[in-house]
């Protein structure tokens, strides 16, 4: 679109009292922003939903400059602003009651992705990262692209686990795209933006305000066919975007947690209001690739817009180790993981013990423990134990 048009746009939905809803009642009354501005006050206010009020604010409407530096902002910044009228705004937020006009996105959209959401606690156990990071890799591999919020815990563990399965994922924001928020997840969305998207309905400069993140969770879930938590407390925002998803129609999937974890409750309540409990990534591919018109055969592989030169993986995030002729010895893994497997036997062993005897970070462990397992080498056991594989 060209920026003449698109200021027009911007500047409709900067309108006071116009709102996403009305917005849509506008566009489909006189087909384009523009021409919103050259009613007259008269064919405003007979518009459903518009009255007199709003549209004396959109004839009053004149901060102009404005729109002009949000279009030079987003050039500055490599951000494109996407219309709900272009071919590359996501399907799935069309069928939603208040989608964005318009959406601002650093990184590429593809018009055939199939999108999950992965959500959960800010503040996140070992358990729940771990298991994070090993379903979305896994639907990575799958060709499914993760959506998240960039969000401490859960969040970013969803976004590191696309990654490192080679795929691409988006991360929806609550604020505006000059701005990273959490600030320790600068590089992480660096890394997103390369590999998928940043997303937001906001403008520039718009801060990380608590009342955007309800807003921004509307968005992780309608641009989704469903939506995983993974873990949440009794009163965690994971609960409003389940809301929200089951409001939308979309899927909501829950992983079962420990008994009695303050962050098992809020999932466990879900399961008994009818989500759906999922053990494997099978779970979810059984009930997202038929909404999307595909047979379970075709998810093999990465999305259609990955390309492999663009992402080349570090020792961590390597691929899954080869077994030796035996199954003994173990080719290609790296020093950590070497460390680990030294440390896990026939015997469970819990995994705050191998953080404690490895020396290295919880990360570090849940990165290393999820190349073992992918690789055959080790199996899961309940209570977060770990086996050697006979």
């Amino acid at each position: 679109m060209d920026q003449e048009s698109l200021k027009y746009w911007i500047a409709l939905k900067a309108v006071e009292e116009v709102g996403c809803v009305g917005f849509r009642t506008l566009l489909q009354a006189f087909s384009s922003p523009r021409a919103v501005f050259s009613a007259t006050a008269q064919t405003l206010k007979v518009i459903p939903g518009i009255g007199p009020k709003t549209a004396d604010h959109i004839r009053s409407f004149s901060d102009w400059r404005m729109t002009e530096r949000e279009i030079e902002r987003a050039a500055e910044l490599g951000v494109d602003i996407v219309t709900c009228e272009d071919p590359l705004y996501p399907r799935n937020l069309l069928n939603t009651y208040d989608y964005p006009p318009f959406l601002y996105v650093k990184g590429s959209l593809c018009p055939e992705e199939i999108f999950v959401a992965v959500v959960g606690s800010r503040v996140a156990s070992v358990y729940g990262r771990y298991n994070t990071e090993k379903i979305s890799r896994e639907l990575a591999l799958k060709g499914i692209t993760i959506v998240s919020g960039l969000a401490r815990g859960i969040d970013a563990a969803a976004h590191r686990g696309a990654l490192a399965g080679k795929g691409r994922t988006l991360a929806v924001l609550g604020c505006g795209l000059d701005i990273v928020y959490p600030p320790e997840n600068k590089d992480l969305a660096a890394a997103v933006a390369t590999h998928g998207a940043l997303v937001t309905e906001f403008p520039f400069g718009t801060p990380p305000n608590a009342p955007n993140f309800p807003s921004r969770n509307r968005l992780i879930s309608g641009i989704s066919l469903g939506v995983v938590i993974v873990e949440a407390g009794e009163k965690s925002g994971s609960l409003i975007t389940a809301r929200i998803a089951a409001e939308q129609g979309r899927s909501v999937f829950a992983v079962p947690g420990e008994i009695g974890a303050a962050g098992s409750r809020g999932t466990h309540r879900l399961i008994k209001q009818g989500a759906m409990l999922i053990e494997n990534v099978y779970d979810i591919l059984e009930e997202i690739l038929p909404q999307a018109g595909k047979p379970l055969s075709v998810s093999n592989g990465p999305s259609p817009a990955f390309r492999p030169e663009a992402f080349e993986p570090d020792q961590e995030s390597a691929p899954a180790p080869a077994l030796g002729g035996d199954g003994g010895d173990v080719a290609g893994l790296g020093d950590k993981e070497k460390k680990l497997l030294s440390l896990i036997s026939s015997r469970p062993v819990d995994i705050d013990l191998l953080i404690a005897s490895s020396g290295l970070t919880a990360q570090e462990v849940l990165n290393a423990l999820l190349i073992l397992e992918l690789g055959g080498i080790i199996r899961q056991m309940p209570g977060k134990q770990f086996v050697r594989k006979e």
